[in-house]
């Protein structure tokens, strides 16, 4: 009898339990949500975390905060993230950068598990990275470029919004793949860099669309050299690829999604995988700020989204310790 009483108690709970985690979902949000950044005001982490917490706090009618914390190429915000209470409020806008190229260059002495540390809510699109160089040099091509920097090993120098972002490894892979000795300059951030470039400080710089390099290319402060995407941006269509000046399968498309705790509820990240997913539709205003941002909007589950992470892990462990970058 008393076996059968505490199946019985087991049960009920068990069905309380599901009634209150749905019922959580229905209701949230009851606070402000925070979305973390691993670096700097101003680059294209910064502001695609801006655009979305703005479409997010109209959404849901509860505040989203962007909270920066630069440092140690996104790993501060992200293990914070991982660390947090697991309550659906605190999210980080994580990328190739904190979710593929550091456990790659860290492995087992990283202090987050960048898969089982995390439930995969929302990926929100790519976007292609771009070679830049100032004006005054000699080179308006990629091919220019590459010759340059092999006339002048270990003279050119180029910045990026730091070690292991997407940026700085489309560069690592062209290096391995062209030949070329250039040296690299980690930023805090991708609007450091660019400022670097534009004032003639640094020759060349490399970075995400979404990080604010059309208006400088636009104007002319800085010239565009190649994109590291498989195809063209529809914001910048007259500068070609990679591939399309030689350098045969290069693609390197970085990626932004919505990352939070692993123990959050199921309920929760369905919540926000589906209402993220509704504004990433055809007409929709997020999508529309997106794609001006040279983010191509890509919706999907949080299971496909936790499998592009995991191969990703797999493609950049292999470029990590060929160019030798583990981490110290």
């Amino acid at each position: 009898m008393t076996r059968c009483w505490n199946g019985v108690i087991a049960f009920a709970v068990a069905g309380f339990a599901s009634v209150s985690i749905a019922t959580h979902a229905q209701s949230f949000p009851v606070k402000p949500a925070r979305i973390m950044v691993g670096y700097a005001p101003g680059g294209g982490v910064d502001t695609t975390a801006r655009i979305v917490a703005a479409s997010l706090t109209d959404a849901w009618g509860s505040q989203v905060l962007v909270e920066n914390r630069p440092g140690a190429a996104g790993n501060i915000a992200t293990e914070y993230t991982a660390r947090a209470t697991p309550d659906g409020y605190t999210y980080v806008l994580c990328n190739i950068g904190s979710h593929a190229v550091t456990p790659a260059r860290f492995g087992a002495r990283l202090t987050y598990d960048p898969v089982n540390d995390f439930a995969f809510p929302v990926l929100l699109g790519g976007v292609p990275n771009v070679l830049m160089v100032h004006p005054s040099l000699p080179m308006k091509t990629l091919k220019q470029y590459i010759g340059y920097a092999k006339a002048n090993p270990g003279k050119v120098n180029f910045g990026s919004s730091g070690v292991g972002a997407s940026p700085h490894m489309s560069i690592e892979l062209l290096k391995m793949v062209s030949g070329i000795d250039i040296v690299h300059v980690p930023y805090k951030g991708a609007a450091v860099a660019l400022t670097d470039v534009i004032s003639g400080h640094l020759e060349s710089s490399v970075g995400n669309l979404a990080g604010g390099p059309l208006g400088a290319i636009k104007s002319g402060r800085v010239r565009a050299l190649g994109v590291t995407s498989g195809k063209r941006s529809p914001q910048l269509p007259d500068v070609p690829t990679f591939q399309e000046q030689g350098i045969a399968g290069f693609d390197v498309t970085g990626w932004y999604g919505l990352c939070t705790q692993a123990k959050v509820p199921g309920a929760i990240v369905t919540r926000v995988n589906t209402d993220v997913n509704r504004m990433l539709g055809a007409g929709q205003a997020l999508r529309q700020r997106l794609e001006e941002q040279a983010i191509d909007p890509s919706p999907t589950t949080p299971e496909a989204f936790a499998a592009l992470v995991r191969t990703e892990i797999a493609r950049w462990t292999k470029v990590v310790r060929e160019a030798k970058l583990e981490g110290d």
